[in-house]
């Protein structure tokens, strides 16, 4: 059975280089589909995500009655992830796709993994490191991303690493 990741891409320059998470779960077997936040879909080639991954890149809801196109999810990846979606996420703010699913994956206790990126200012405003703490204290795994040098490998052996094989 192919496992299924939901990989959530934020509106950050990081979210570019998206396609190098992919082939990762994708070299281990998995099956990987892009949800991105509205500006996240500025900053990654969406064109190409869905080349490579075979499904569409959703960033909006369906609409009531529309069938799902992506299989559901066994994990997640939020990487990289903005202040504003983290410290939505921790608030249970639902009002995007990729917020929505966020949130349910945690009420369901699947396994996320997420990487808080941005300027060391805006990282360590106090409400950002609360929802920070917050979501570890849920079960999110957390990756911490110097600016620079995105840690695509880290994020994947981190959802590897034990939370996610059986």
């Amino acid at each position: 059975m192919t496992r299924v990741l939901y990989l959530i891409v934020c509106g950050s320059p990081a979210a570019a280089e998206a396609g190098i998470l992919v082939d990762l779960a994708q070299a281990d077997g998995w099956d990987v589909c892009v949800i991105a936040t509205p500006y996240g879909t500025r900053f990654i080639d969406v064109p190409a995500l869905e080349a490579k991954t075979g499904h569409p890149v959703r960033s909006e809801y369906k609409l009531p009655g529309q069938p799902d196109v992506l299989p559901p999810a066994d994990a997640m990846i939020v990487a990289p992830a903005t202040c504003n979606t983290v410290a939505k996420w921790a608030a249970g703010i639902s009002d995007t796709l990729a917020l929505g699913l966020v949130v349910e994956a945690v009420g369901a206790g699947k396994p996320v993994v997420c990487v808080p990126y941005s300027t060391p200012e805006q990282i360590n405003f106090p409400a950002v490191q609360r929802a920070i703490r917050d979501l570890a204290a849920w079960g999110v795994k957390i990756v911490d991303a110097p600016l620079g040098k995105f840690p695509w490998n880290e994020t994947w052996a981190t959802l590897k690493s034990g939370i996610m094989i059986e």
